[in-house]
């Protein structure tokens, strides 16, 4: 455990080249054609998937602009090759922070684009400073695109299942609501955030039922087996439908356990992430969770 947590801790501090060896287990690569490759990889094993730019928190509108366009030919790039996925994005990467109207009209375009084709795109939900931002960014897209737009919650959060509520007038059988659910990874006080393993996992089913209870289509983002095992009893307590729910796992991430859940006829989504800011994203991950650090020194130093 100890070891683990060294290895988490000093990560960020080694050469980017050295780090790169795990990363692109975790990563589909640095370009969409990369994205696009991994994504029909994918789609040919029976697996649906999402695909998401690496990047947020920017400081300038300029890149905003710049990550607005990339998603358009991102976008264009999964019509041509006849990719069965959807997009994720980060409303920080888009100016959240800096001027919320330009980002609602930076990701407005967005989701418009992948409208046209009949497609949806995932709002992310991001640290405690952005979930007010975000709930009302989803909020106004979804008066537009009632289809084409969903959100993400993190359960670890106290607030979580009252947000869920406050969002059920938005939802019926003509506009119905499509959520992710996961634990949550950004680093908050307990004082606004669960902390203790079996607390999270005990909010995040119980967000999960609610969610099951009013029929709202819910992707179960998770690599836990306890959560995977009670998401299945739910399932079959209340008999939701294939139509109405899917388990998400990232890219690299338990590939045994995805193939598990697929096996038992559930439908699986893959989160496939690519692009320059790969590190981040990389040190990110192995701070949720340390255990990886095992998959790390293998890929040095026996796969390198």
């Amino acid at each position: 455990m100890w070891f683990n947590k060294l290895v988490a801790a000093i990560l960020p501090y080694m050469p980017k080249s050295l780090v790169w060896v795990f990363s692109k287990r975790y990563i589909a690569g640095k370009t969409i054609d990369d994205a696009i490759e991994v994504s029909r990889s994918l789609n040919k094993d029976g697996y649906l998937i999402t695909i998401d730019l690496l990047g947020e928190f920017i400081t300038k509108l300029e890149q905003a602009e710049d990550n607005k366009n990339k998603y358009l030919e991102i976008i264009e790039q999964v019509q041509k090759h006849g990719v069965d996925g959807n997009y994720s994005l980060k409303p920080t990467m888009f100016g959240l922070l800096i001027d919320k109207d330009a980002a609602y009209r930076n990701i407005r375009e967005i989701v418009s684009k992948a409208a046209e084709y009949n497609n949806f795109v995932r709002v992310d939900m991001e640290d405690s400073q952005c979930v007010d931002l975000e709930i009302e960014l989803f909020r106004n897209l979804k008066k537009e695109f009632p289809k084409n737009v969903g959100l993400v919650f993190q359960a670890y959060l106290h607030r979580t299942l009252d947000d869920i509520k406050g969002l059920l007038n938005i939802h019926s059988n003509e506009t119905p609501i499509n959520y992710r659910l996961c634990k949550g990874i950004y680093v908050e006080d307990e004082s606004i955030a669960y902390k203790k393993y079996k607390e999270i996992n005990q909010h995040f089913l119980e967000d999960l039922e609610f969610l099951f209870q009013e029929g709202i289509y819910t992707g179960i983002a998770t690599h836990d087996v306890p959560l995977v095992d009670g998401a299945y009893k739910l399932i079959d307590k209340y008999q939701v439908p294939k139509d109405k729910y899917e388990f998400q796992m990232l890219y690299g991430v338990t590939p045994s356990l995805r193939k598990s859940i697929t096996g038992k006829g559930h439908p699986l989504r893959v989160y496939v992430p690519y692009g320059k800011d790969w590190f981040a994203y990389s040190t990110r991950r192995l701070k949720e969770n340390p255990k990886m650090a095992n998959d790390i020194i293998k890929a040095m130093f026996i796969r390198g």
